[in-house]
């Protein structure tokens, strides 16, 4: 099915499903504990052997010797795979660390060995058994003292529009602020996981995997098997946030464990291995840069980041969506990547927005103060219906949200498809009660609590991709559809069942809904915000096939057939949905495929995040009191996962405001804090009731459904929010991420 022109009105439009407050059709089996995650496919693998990981002890230099004869001779070991018996491992694929390190050593906990044994207990016993030399040699472990080595990065090309530094220098009101956030790690509750068996040349993983066609393509790729020959279930996953976007060591390991003993491997990777062993969010240094008439119009806006990563790794592109947000003549917009030797950087939820409006909204604070403007009118006074000067590079993404239909621009000052960004600020502004706000900082005092509140804008990119989707109605009249789409809590087998239950004119609970397998059609999957949008379309297309087949076994013209109530309609003719299937089931696949409206229309999702804080005024701690979003994501096609989505990751956006950090012992290269207990993040105590609004919209351009997704849109502008609120509650502006009191406490107001 071709997308090339904006969706007219179709079946979705009627809303009888799709848009309505379901619950999640899974619910039941994860709130029973009856829903079968990756590492509990006993039935699929009843004799499986455990791995177990030995990650390196150094973070830079190389292995010159390995003694494994003491832990091959341990009670239960049935095999040891390191670099020197496991065969080649290419490196290419969506994650460029090796995933099984030998000689050489890029990064802390890389792995260097797995031992597979009969029982857990036992393969960690013996791991601990295996005798390692190391030679270490000298690394880069501190991104602030990179900065004159740091590089422009292809993924992010240079901006310079206009004269961005006279225009600044010769600006009456101007902001020229530093500000850092640190190294963060995903933490999601179900780690890393896969169990692995071979069936002759046959490969089959169970593993936790947001995009199952990624890990499919680079599991392929970097074993050199076909891909043909590899199968990846995903059925449920215990949280990703772009930190299961493909396969890491665990998925590996267990295919080489697996070939290596003839047997199922089942590899978990401990809590303390994840935050160095697999991906991370990178830290960023940004520099931004605004300068307005004294009106509050922008007439240079620049932004400058700097990150780190292993070689062969991306930035995090931080400065990206200043490029998008407001209006500015005169702009400056540079990305620089330097070469770290710690654990790679990759996508992490909103990779580039979460971590660029942390910087971005927190200087048009101080840009609002030093007008003396209304922070919220400032932003609106600085609208744009256009994209700010599109120099014909093309809409900023990142891995997860890359896509076919996202090349090059090449129309300047091209729209955005559609742009509430104004109505979100308004709505929030009154719902949250803006106008009681006091703008002198430090004013509000409840008891020894310190109150203030903040605002931020948000956006983040509404990326579409090429998905396919197969459906069969039964004898008796149900609808069965099969997509590799994941959910990972979203919400996804819901909002798919919708879909094809509107199409068909069937009750939610007369679909079943089958999705994560590679055997079944591509559908991109969880990631980068593209997921539910891309899956979606593609059930529809699905749809559309098996609504022409039905209609032509039943004698009616497809054109005027209607699907209603469990019923094919013409004029004056019904016949039951099932009378179609009386000789059998009818199957339909189909997949949807863009053209070019993502090139003529700047797809992008906006949202406005408010949020009170109180401060306490004798040691600093922080509190958060209430926080709303304003959301404008196209059609919301089911409001309860889409706030799951939105509170979730405005709880996100809380961790890195006041607490998320990886520490950097930046002697011996390593995170410090690698497991729940020194990583903190927020828990229930730490958040407030949340708010969450979603504007009335549809977007034609987007695909037949008119739908977006949501769930990045949900951290983005949150740290930014909570960091402005906790200045107008103390007047002590912190720009170091997180926000500890440590980082304010001497600065407090006195205390009289």
């Amino acid at each position: 099915m071709k997308f090339d022109t904006p969706a007219g009105t179709n079946p979705i439009d009627r809303e009888t499903v799709i848009g309505k407050p379901h619950a999640r059709i899974e619910g039941p089996l994860k709130t029973t504990g009856t829903a079968v995650y990756s590492y509990e496919n006993h039935q699929a693998a009843p004799n499986a052997a455990y791995g177990y990981i030995v990650g390196s002890a150094i973070a830079r230099g190389r292995i010159s010797a390995m003694d494994v004869s003491e832990a091959k001779a341990a009670p239960g070991v049935l095999a040891i795979i390191t670099a020197d018996n496991a065969g080649p491992i290419k490196t290419q694929g969506f994650y460029v660390a090796k995933p099984l390190a030998g000689p050489e050593i890029e990064h802390y906990h890389q792995a260097v060995a797995l031992v597979v044994a009969e029982t857990f207990e036992q393969a960690r016993a013996a791991a601990a058994r295996i005798r390692i030399d190391y030679v270490r040699t000298r690394g880069a472990f501190d991104l602030a003292a990179t900065r004159e080595g740091a590089k422009p990065h292809r993924r992010q090309p240079d901006v310079h529009t206009g004269d961005f530094e006279k225009a600044f220098a010769s600006a009456p009101v101007k902001v020229d602020a530093t500000f850092t956030t640190p190294d963060q790690s995903h933490m999601m509750s179900e780690p890393h996981a896969t169990i692995a068996r071979w069936d002759g040349d046959q490969l089959t993983i169970w593993s936790a995997q947001q995009i199952v066609g990624w890990a499919r393509r680079d599991l392929g790729n970097k074993l050199s098997i076909p891909q043909d020959k590899i199968r990846v279930v995903a059925t449920y996953i215990g949280g990703g946030f772009g930190g299961k976007g493909s396969i890491c060591s665990d998925a590996i390991l267990a295919a080489l464990g697996a070939r290596a003993v003839g047997r199922a491997v089942k590899v978990a990777l401990p809590r303390p291995l994840m935050p160095n062993n697999t991906t991370h969010r990178p830290a960023t240094i940004q520099r931004v840069r605004l300068a307005a008439g004294r009106d509050g119009r922008l007439v240079a806006v620049g932004h400058e980041t700097l990150s780190g990563n292993l070689p062969g790794g991306g930035p995090e592109i931080a400065a990206a969506q200043t490029q998008l947000l407001y209006a500015g003549a005169n702009r400056l917009n540079l990305t620089r990547l330097s070469t770290l030797d710690l654990p790679e950087g990759n996508a992490m939820r909103a990779p580039g927005e979460a971590s660029g409006l942390m910087a971005l909204e927190v200087a048009m604070d101080e840009l609002a103060e030093k007008l003396g403007m209304d922070p919220v009118e400032l932003r609106i006074l600085n609208d744009t219906q256009t994209v700010p000067d599109d120099p014909g590079r093309g809409s900023p993404t990142d891995p997860q949200s890359a896509s076919p239909n996202q090349g090059p621009q090449d129309v300047p000052g091209r729209p955005f498809s559609i742009r509430q960004f104004v109505t979100c600020l308004r709505t929030g502004a009154e719902r949250f009660g803006w106008k009681e706000r006091s703008a002198a900082p430090g004013a509000r005092r409840d008891g020894r609590w310190l109150s203030g509140v903040g605002m931020a804008s948000a956006i983040r990119g509404a990326p579409i991709i090429p998905a396919g989707g197969r459906v069969t109605l039964a004898r008796d009249g149900g609808v069965t559809v099969e997509s590799n789409m994941t959910d990972m809590g979203t919400g996804s087998y819901t909002i798919i069942g919708q879909t094809v239950a509107e199409m068909m004119g069937l009750p939610l609970d007369r679909v079943v809904v089958k999705l994560a397998d590679s055997n079944y059609p591509e559908a991109f999957g969880g990631g980068g915000q593209g997921g539910a949008a891309s899956a979606t379309a593609g059930a529809y297309a699905a749809c559309v096939k098996l609504r022409e087949a039905v209609a032509a076994k039943l004698g009616f013209n497809s054109a005027d057939a209607e699907f209603v109530d469990g019923e094919v309609r013409a004029g004056n003719r019904r016949v039951r949905l099932a009378e179609a299937a009386k000789d059998g089931p009818i199957t339909a696949e189909d997949k949807i495929e863009y053209g070019d409206l993502s090139r003529r229309f700047e797809q992008q999702t906006f949202g406005a995040h408010f949020c009170e804080v109180a401060v306490d005024a004798y040691t600093g701690e922080i509190r958060i009191r209430r926080m709303l979003a304003v959301c404008a994501a196209g059609r919301i096609l089911n409001p309860v996962t889409a706030r799951s989505q939105v509170i979730g990751g405005m709880v996100g956006g809380a961790g890195a405001a006041l607490m998320e950090e990886l520490a950097v012992d930046k002697r011996f290269g390593f995170f410090v804090n690698h497991d729940l207990a020194g990583y903190e993040v927020p828990v229930h105590a730490d958040i407030p009731h949340q708010d969450v609004i979603f504007l009335d919209e549809v977007d034609p351009t987007m695909s037949p459904l008119k739908a977006k997704g949501v769930g990045e849109l949900g951290i983005s502008g949150v740290a930014p929010a909570i960091a402005n609120a906790v200045y107008n509650a103390t007047g002590v502006r912190v720009r170091d991420y997180p926000i500890t009191l440590d980082k304010h406490l001497r600065d407090l107001p006195q205390i009289t």
